[in-house]
């Protein structure tokens, strides 16, 4: 019976494989899982707004978004290979857009990206070309006025704005708000053109300019 001892002593000593491995089993789940299914599910989120926003045809929003994913998450490697795909797709787009536009609506959104990307000269150009195919754009008008603002062209923005809120009431209230045209709040003409009664053309129903996210 005592030779039988040290056998006994030494499995105290030695840790049992079977317990070892049911540790190691239950530990796995506590320490990796949870962070990484955490993790996965934000990334995914961000993901599925790009995907949202390429479907709406907001290439640089889409471009945006994916790009969050591959800087947010780096760990995430399975679904970066799908965000590259997608994001090669959005910057091809935009760039088809953005430097080849044909149409009016096509330069309109050529000019949207190019004012969110702080590119006024180029919103300008494509801008330009849209007033002389329709001068009674209001739009276009409108998006003119943001981009001489921004370039600090007071007259030029005045003038525009002024003549976009008297084609369409619903410019003078977007320009009550509009954080783009703060450099105009100072200028009494543009302040004259705000309080100035609204002059309704039913027959005049362009839609209000719309706002890519930056």
């Amino acid at each position: 019976m005592a030779k039988q001892r040290p056998p006994q002593s030494r499995d105290k000593e030695s840790p049992d494989p079977q317990t070892s491995a049911q540790t190691g089993a239950a530990a796995a789940p506590t320490t990796a899982v949870p962070p990484k299914h955490s993790t996965y599910r934000e990334a995914v989120a961000l993901y599925e707004q790009g995907l949202e926003r390429l479907q709406q045809h907001d290439y640089r929003g889409a471009a945006d978004r994916l790009e969050a994913v591959l800087k947010q998450f780096p760990e995430e490697k399975e679904l970066h290979e799908r965000v590259k795909l997608y994001l090669n797709v959005c910057r091809k787009q935009a760039s088809a857009v953005a430097t080849s536009p044909q149409t009016v609506e096509e330069r309109l959104y050529a000019s949207t990206l190019a004012l969110n990307g702080g590119r006024y000269d180029e919103a300008i150009s494509h801008l330009r070309l849209v007033r002389d195919e329709d001068p009674d754009n209001d739009h276009a008008l409108y998006m003119l006025a943001v981009a001489h603002a921004q370039r600090g062209e007071l007259a030029e923005a005045v003038a525009h704005v002024e003549r976009a809120m008297a084609m369409n009431p619903e410019n003078r209230a977007l320009a009550r708000t509009d954080p783009d045209l703060d450099p105009l709040r100072d200028d009494e003409s543009f302040r004259a053109a705000l309080d100035a009664p609204s002059m309704p053309r039913p027959d005049h129903q362009r839609p209000v300019r719309p706002r890519s996210a930056r």
